[in-house]
């Protein structure tokens, strides 16, 4: 039993994934642009690839760097913008996700010895799935955020009741090509694995029949030590956003609800801009704004903070709601969300429905007013923290994966 594991970018879930295969001897190789494993012999390699480290040996990690690599120093310097262009952009997220797919239909079909299956996620596996049925080898797919059809339904009917914030989600603008692509990947799926109820649900929209699909929610990072102390009632309630600022993520319901409670709470925005938005630049401007911090600096941030909220229209998701909790910070989410697969509803935080600024009002005054009610919150989301770790996730993973290759 051996598998090919396939991710672009090489992120937090699909570095689990193959330090999951690698732990059970199912791991045959892993592809992506940029990364770095132990006994790694260049010392410069292992220092321009720390922050993409994955703990499985350096032999198993085949990358192929050069265009991700670019796209990261363009954008970082802000320059040649036009290479990284929606799509069409030489350098753009969708190009290095094609490159890397097209790296691995090649290997699996020039190798000698095919593997049990390939492990693929969304808009990098098509031609990977093509070669795979060529060998016969089983095509498992991960798709990590819900499907398109129902993005694209929800987020259209937010640019008509909100078209001052169209702009700010982009999926709006896939081509029909981009769309077709994703249907043809779900389509040569023989199994189909996502990380919430929510996600599963958006696939009922498919217009054609697929696997029934298998739902593993991510894992939580280790939880912090200790619960912060209890605020006064006095202070303001300090409220954390972390997140792309699109209307994806329901941003201007968090606003409106925050304008609506005034001086009893202080808002953090942590993210960054993905387009021109008039009211968001005009909120950004009167509330704590961070462009962007390093990992650790978002988790000291959310320790710092009394309650996170992510009103997310439409999310896979949210990596960023475990985190919260690791860190013993209440969660105020919606059922969009993996709210509903990880927290009970008034003891984590609040599960709250999509496009509900006064919901969000209510939940955060109910915090305001009563903090040995957050104190206890805290001290909940941390403990649930303890017990949604990776390695549950990991453990889930090799399971389910087995049996689909077996």
């Amino acid at each position: 039993m051996s598998i090919l594991l396939s991710h672009p970018t090489g992120n937090t879930f699909s570095r689990a994934a193959a330090e999951a295969l690698h732990a059970h001897a199912m791991l045959r190789e892993f592809h992506t642009c940029i990364a770095v494993g132990d006994g790694s012999s260049n010392p410069v390699t292992s220092k321009l690839f720390r922050q993409r480290y994955c703990p499985i040996p350096n032999h198993l990690i085949h990358t192929h760097p050069l265009r991700e690599l670019l796209r990261l120093l363009t954008q970082k310097r802000g320059i040649f913008n036009s290479l990284r262009t929606h799509e069409t952009g030489a350098l753009s997220v969708d190009k290095v996700y094609h490159g890397l797919d097209r790296k691995v239909a090649k290997a699996l079909l020039k190798t000698e010895t095919p593997p049990s299956a390939i492990y693929a996620y969304e808009d990098g596996a098509l031609r990977s799935f093509f070669a795979a049925k060529e060998r016969n080898i089983t095509c498992i797919y991960d798709l990590p955020i819900g499907y398109w059809r129902a993005a694209r339904r929800i987020q259209s009917e937010e640019a008509e009741l909100l078209p001052e914030w169209a702009a700010t989600m982009p999926v709006l603008k896939d081509s029909t090509p981009k769309l077709e692509r994703k249907d043809d990947e779900l389509r040569l799926a023989d199994s189909i694995i996502v990380a919430s109820q929510f996600t599963a649900n958006t696939l009922k929209e498919t217009p054609f029949n697929l696997p029934e699909p298998i739902i593993i929610p991510y894992g939580c990072p280790r939880p912090h030590a200790t619960v912060t102390p209890e605020s006064s009632s006095k202070a303001p309630l300090k409220v954390l956003y972390v997140g792309g600022l699109t209307q994806r993520k329901g941003i201007a319901y968090l606003l409106e609800a925050v304008e609506q409670l005034g001086s009893s709470v202080e808002l953090t925005i942590i993210g960054k801009r993905v387009a021109d938005c008039k009211p968001l630049d005009a909120a950004l401007r009167k509330y704590n704004w961070i462009d962007s911090l390093p990992h650790s600096g978002i988790l000291d941030a959310m320790r710092s903070h009394d309650v996170f909220v992510l009103p997310s229209l439409f999310e896979g998701f949210g990596l960023v709601l475990t985190e919260a909790l690791s860190q013993g910070l209440p969660i105020i989410a919606t059922d969009h969300t993996c709210a509903p697969d990880i927290i009970e509803d008034g003891k984590e935080g609040f599960i709250i429905p999509i496009r509900n600024a006064d919901a969000i009002a209510a939940a955060l005054t109910s915090l305001q007013q009563d903090r040995p009610r957050l104190q206890a919150m805290k001290t909940h989301a941390l403990k649930r923290a303890g017990e949604m770790g990776w390695q549950i996730y990991k453990d889930q993973l090799v399971k389910v994966v087995g049996h689909i290759i077996s």
